[in-house]
């Protein structure tokens, strides 16, 4: 007996392994798959803008990574003493002007070199809501609890977001050339305007990603939206906000992800990575002789599996837990 509508998965990915980079972008589904990929030790980098919600400032954190977009005073707004980037997201700001285009350049510098040596691509939409800075004219990413009077709020159609895209993509096409790219679509609900306005935003998002599929740089789209809303229909998979999925409902989109593009030999590694980085996340407490026979046990499991895969960088772990005895 089936007890759910089951989503069709892409037929056929290239692979993902410990010799392909990987770059997540986007809404949050693009954080928590590359969390777990990381939490194995695979080579990813995750919004290195912060999480970034509309596809025009997607779009434009890529179009940046291209250019190796320096950061100066022009690109800082200032607002009661607080200096921030609009096209980041609200952890980007500092009182010190100085210090925050520091960090930004050190960001936009990792993610442009990140970006042309990258495997994959991973872009996922959020929403089709866009907030314009009214002074400029510009798509902003974040607006940093700003006055609403400061900007325009409107949605965006699917043939806007795809021409902003197609531009794009031909710009990654040029900078690297093997490039794979994936669109997905948020399965988070935006439910400040109403169930049906949320609905209406992920339609234009389905239409704009399914034009993008014919360009040459991309390679397919993964139904993390679709999974959620057929597969996991019920409230227990979603976070107590009942707005954001569950960790529950976050590993079975992984196990799908997982499955279509990382090999069994990479996803073994995988887990045995993560159980290393996942225990060294936990707090430990009581005395060295409480806690040497587990860090021994831990060490053990660094040294096998560093004689497997010379190529994991379990330095940071080994160190942890050497501390601990």
């Amino acid at each position: 007996m089936d007890l759910l509508t089951g989503v069709q998965l892409p037929a056929a990915a290239s692979e993902i392994s410990y010799e392909t980079p990987v770059m997540f972008l986007g809404s949050c589904f693009a954080n928590e798959i590359g969390y777990r990929m990381a939490a194995g030790k695979l080579p990813v980098m995750t919004n290195p803008h912060g999480t970034l919600f509309n596809p025009f400032s997607v779009a434009g954190a890529v179009d940046r990574f291209i250019a190796g977009h320096i950061y100066t005073g022009k690109d800082i707004y200032l607002h009661q003493n607080r200096y921030l980037s609009l096209d980041h997201h609200t952890a980007f700001s500092s009182y010190e002007r100085d210090v925050l285009i520091e960090r930004l350049n050190e960001v936009s510098l990792s993610a442009s070199v990140f970006t042309r040596k990258a495997s994959f691509l991973f872009v996922t939409f959020g929403t089709s809501y866009i907030y314009t800075l009214k002074e400029s004219g510009t798509i902003v990413s974040n607006c940093h609890k700003l006055p609403s009077s400061l900007f325009v709020r409107r949605q965006a159609s699917w043939s806007e977001i795809a021409a902003r895209w197609r531009e794009t993509l031909d710009r990654l096409a040029e900078a690297n050339p093997s490039l794979k790219v994936w669109f997905t679509v948020s399965p988070v609900r935006h439910l400040s305007d109403g169930a049906h306005a949320n609905q209406l935003s992920k339609a234009q998002l389905l239409l704009a990603t399914e034009e993008l599929l014919s360009h040459p740089a991309v390679e397919g789209y993964f139904p993390a939206y679709e999974i959620f809303m057929d597969e996991l229909r019920d409230y227990r998979y979603y976070a107590s906000d009942m707005v954001h999925p569950s960790e529950t409902a976050i590993d079975y989109v992984w196990e799908k992800f997982s499955s279509i593009f990382i090999s069994a030999h990479t996803l073994r590694l995988w887990n045995e990575a993560a159980r290393i980085t996942r225990a060294m996340a936990h707090r430990i407490s009581g005395a060295k002789p409480e806690t040497t026979p587990f860090a021994n046990a831990m060490l053990d499991k660094i040294n096998d599996l560093r004689n497997r895969a010379p190529f994991l960088n379990l330095d940071r772990e080994e160190e942890y837990f050497k501390k601990l005895l």
